[in-house]
């Protein structure tokens, strides 16, 4: 199967994650792994994607130390796909790419789900600052360049 998209000549963190989570189908199967889906059967059932499709796109992700795999049947030899440490460091995207669905793609529409905060409200996530907990506007951070940055392409071939 080809890929879509070729950032191996990319010097870009944001290229670099899309080289990992960017096809097609792959948010979706980590939004549906976040939900407890964690069997290629049920991956299919809630999607309705190639079995192809489906297994390449697990494939990827345990190559790349989204998910793990853990046998759950023996006979047949059947896995379970779990989400590692770096998996979920992956909720916030996911978060936040729903909320910005539910604004600008819904708008007045009614979504099938949504964000409900413990605190019982819908959830509106923001991102802060780490260091000083300000609250991030457009603008507030700037990009430097680093020199000697590898590509995504260097990325993949160290050892």
């Amino acid at each position: 199967m080809g890929r879509s998209a070729d950032y191996s000549k990319q010097n870009c963190a944001l290229a670099a994650t899309l080289d990992i989570v960017g096809e097609p189908w792959t948010l979706l199967i980590i939004r549906d792994a976040f939900r407890g889906v964690a069997r290629f059967e049920q991956w299919q059932d809630s999607l309705g994607m190639a079995r192809n499709v489906l297994a390449a796109r697990l494939k990827h992700l345990v190559a790349h130390g989204v998910f793990e795999m853990q046998v759950y049947c023996d006979r047949p030899r059947r896995h379970e796909y779990l989400l590692t440490d770096k998996g979920h460091e992956l909720w916030p995207i996911i978060v936040h790419m729903m909320d910005w669905g539910k604004r600008n793609v819904y708008g007045d529409a009614v979504p099938s789900t949504d964000l409900i905060h413990t605190c019982g409200h819908e959830l509106q996530p923001v991102v802060h600052c780490a260091h000083c907990q300000a609250v991030l506007q457009r603008g507030d951070v700037t990009l430097e360049v680093n020199s000697g940055a590898l590509s995504i392409g260097q990325l993949s071939h160290r050892t």
